[in-house]
């Protein structure tokens, strides 16, 4: 009998440590924001708890909340999601983390900055946040042989596409602050692997993220005045803003808008669950994916698919062009599926109603009126 038991114990080991059966814990950076809180949701609702995550975030541009709200919609207790609040740029501060879970094996990257407009104005503070916080963490992990590796990238490292669809192979020129910080990390990410091949990454770009978790609980909480075109759109819908204004309608396109590829963030946070899949099963060295739907969405389009969503007009007015914008930019997405097996599945309709259902059930994102009347 003790024969028998200590044989189903190690074979449980074996199992668990070798079949790749005991739960993964990922380190995610900017786990508390938009895109990251709702990749920890997608990690944390992968089958026989697959995935436990770390979040480090320094809630510059997020909220602690967006975590309970995770941690509610997966029905998961408190050991499968553990928070730390934590700037990259502080070594001292992440050495601490780290050695607190040595058992994290991969890492999710998201924090950073990400205003165009503020890069340009402010490129120091863009270059030591985005490169010197990823420097940071590299040679953190790295010391510590945790080398599976997921960076949230940007289709801004293409700049002014020359040809369309973009694919991964196409030019890279950043054309502001902000688009070079991550084509940079980028390169050191490349440097890396080349300098120590047991860096397995895979570099994301994704294009235009909108839409929300369709339970209406986690979303886009931007601070300030949103500098992206969906949640400007829905503080219109809720009587934030009196009025979206449209730059440009003499584009070559079909209704003389600005046309992009447009993303679904719960198809965008279903990519990083493959892309980690992917690094626990093989070896793909140093790739870059465009993470997109392939298809163009014009600003018009979207005001109008808001309109279906709220059921009345979303009030607009047309304005002259801003300098560096193109006329259209959308990804060739099928690198995603021919190595990730991912596909983009939820279209305009869903973006623009889970959108709606998160901003009318949230009016001032993770903040209570409370609050907003106590600053």
């Amino acid at each position: 009998m003790m024969r028998l038991l200590i044989f189903i114990v190690a074979l449980s080991y074996y199992a668990q440590n070798t079949l790749g059966l005991a739960p993964r814990t990922v380190l995610v950076t900017g786990g508390a924001g938009y895109i990251g809180s709702h990749t920890c949701l997608e990690l944390l609702k992968v089958p026989d708890n697959k995935y436990n995550v770390v979040v480090v975030d320094n809630l510059d541009n997020s909220s602690e909340e967006s975590l309970e709200r995770v941690k509610e919609l997966a029905k998961c207790d408190s050991s499968r999601v553990i928070f730390r609040n934590c700037d990259l740029r502080d070594q001292k501060g992440l050495t601490k983390v780290l050695d607190e879970f040595p058992e994290i094996s991969s890492c999710v990257h998201f924090a950073g900055l990400k205003a165009v407009g503020e890069s340009v104005s402010k490129p120091l503070m863009y270059y030591d946040c985005n490169i010197g916080g990823t420097v940071n963490l590299l040679q953190e992990l790295g010391t510590r042989g945790i080398t599976k590796f997921v960076f949230s990238s940007s289709a801004t490292v293409y700049g002014e596409p020359e040809m369309l669809p973009l694919v991964e192979s196409a030019r890279l020129q950043a054309t502001n602050p902000y688009g070079r910080t991550k084509l940079f990390v980028e390169e050191i990410l490349r440097d890396c692997h080349a300098a120590d091949p047991s860096w397995n990454v895979l570099i994301l770009r994704y294009f235009n993220p909108i839409g929300a978790s369709p339970s209406g609980r986690i979303g886009e909480d931007p601070q300030g005045i949103p500098n992206n075109l969906m949640p400007f759109i829905a503080q219109v819908c809720v009587g934030r803003r009196e009025k979206l204004s449209v730059f440009g309608d003499d584009y070559d396109t079909p209704d003389g808008t600005g046309v992009r590829d447009y993303i679904h963030v719960v198809d965008l946070a279903k990519g990083h669950v493959a892309a980690l899949d992917k690094l626990y099963s093989d070896e793909v060295g140093c790739t870059a994916v465009n993470l997109g739907t392939g298809e163009g969405v014009s600003v018009l389009d979207l005001v109008n698919g808001m309109g279906g969503a709220t059921g009345k007009p979303v009030p607009y007015e047309m304005a002259p062009r801003r300098p560096g914008d193109v006329a259209e930019v959308y990804a060739d997405a099928s690198l995603a599926d021919d190595l990730l097996g991912w596909k983009a599945k939820l279209g305009v309709k869903e973006m623009c109603e889970d959108t709606w259902k998160w901003q009318s059930t949230n009016p001032y994102g993770y903040k209570e009126v409370e609050e907003l009347e106590d600053q």
